[in-house]
């Protein structure tokens, strides 16, 4: 009723006349008189869309020839339109129109930016509420590490001192203490066989140029040609041979570094869990039994009871470690000697068979233990990975 109201209002035809014609004057007096009665009839209608108030967008210009059947009619809306397209403005929805008309379809009074203000405070609040819940739980963490870490010092220090007691299993203990010093000797060997890998391979590079330099004489002295030929063929086949052997030496060397540095440092860490394992359960029972000791008043029930918690993880944990570094070290004493049974079988059968100048069975050697030689300049890069 109102869009009607105002449109009927903001609509006004406009005669135009040719310049004053004085031919047309009395048409003209008719259209006035026309014009007065229909804008008294309309007065009323007009003073209540101004009460209202007038919606400017859908306003329209009436425009017509003078005595013509057509008019043009164009809303103000849209030459609005384009004068801000002109200027490169857009127009963004009105959040108060928008309100108004969810309030008038659901009856429900709306206030603009009401919901916008809700949902950041509410992000907000999430947000707080999260930061404020990790923070809790790192505190929380630092405290039980610092606890934790203060309980096991107190008993390392008591241990040192010979003021606390600890657990200790008597052969588990010993079964650690000889794989420790395995290792130390194992590792002697690596060093040793390392070096002797070394040194074998500058003498096998010696050969080899040595071979060179008789073969390259042996062209240039013709009265010496046939000495020079023969020690040149001797050095070569020396080289061969000692290159063979390199290659039994470096899966030698290979095979006792991963059972050194691997299987039992593998081993070792988990022997380190355990003895953690058992310093946290000594602390922890250690604290336990100065709790007993004590008076048994309702605080004091609420620690025991806590600590009697935090004995029995810790007894679990040890207990379950323990088992673990059994079943490690039995594995661990079966794969030793199967390794090393193949490994020194292999060391004393090529060593033989070089210096007893056996090509045929050094060879067969590395056959028999699945060993294969890399071609001579393998380990040397290619042009394209030099540049």
């Amino acid at each position: 009723m109102a869009e009607s109201m105002m449109s009927k209002a903001a609509t006004m035809e406009i005669p135009i006349n040719s310049n004053g014609d004085s031919r047309n004057l009395a048409e003209d007096d008719s259209l006035e008189q026309a014009a007065k009665v229909q804008w008294s009839l309309r007065e009323k209608d007009l003073q209540q869309v101004m009460v209202s108030g007038p919606n400017l967008n859908e306003t329209s210009i009436v425009s017509g020839g003078y005595g013509g059947t057509t008019e043009g009619i164009i809303p103000t809306s849209s030459i609005k339109d384009l004068r801000m397209k002109s200027r490169g403005v857009s127009i963004a929805p009105s959040q108060i129109a928008a309100c108004r008309i969810a309030s008038q379809s659901d009856d429900i009074p709306c206030i603009p930016g009401s919901n916008m203000h809700h949902t950041s405070s509410n992000s907000s609040m999430t947000a707080e509420e999260a930061t404020r819940g990790i923070a809790v739980e790192k505190f929380d963490i630092v405290k039980k590490w610092g606890l934790n870490t203060y309980k096991c010092t107190k008993q390392m220090i008591s241990e040192r001192f010979g003021r606390g007691s600890r657990t200790v299993d008597l052969e588990l203990e010993a079964q650690i203490e000889v794989l420790r010093e395995t290792k130390r000797k194992y590792e002697s060997v690596l060093h040793l066989a390392r070096a002797l890998t070394n040194h074998f391979y500058s003498m096998v590079q010696t050969q080899h140029a040595l071979g060179d330099t008789f073969a390259d004489l042996s062209q240039k002295s013709p009265e010496l040609r046939d000495e020079f030929g023969y020690n040149a063929e001797t050095q070569k086949l020396l080289c061969k041979n000692g290159e063979t052997l390199l290659g039994a030496i470096n899966f030698f060397v290979s095979s006792i570094n991963t059972l050194v540095n691997k299987t039992m440092e593998d081993t070792l860490m988990t022997i380190k869990m355990y003895e953690n394992a058992r310093l946290e359960f000594d602390a922890y029972r250690a604290d336990l039994e100065e709790l007993n000791l004590g008076p048994r008043d309702a605080v004091t029930m609420a620690r025991i009871e806590a600590a009697q918690q935090q004995y029995q993880i810790h007894k679990d944990k040890y207990e379950r470690l323990r088992n673990d570094v059994t079943i490690k070290l039995k594995f661990l004493e079966e794969n030793k000697v199967k390794v090393m049974h193949k490994q020194l079988l292999l060391f004393h059968n090529a060593i033989s068979a070089y210096f007893a100048g056996n090509q045929q069975q050094l060879e067969q050697t590395l056959k028999q233990f699945n060993i294969k030689l890399k071609p001579p300049g393998a380990d040397k890069p290619s042009w394209l990975e030099e540049q």
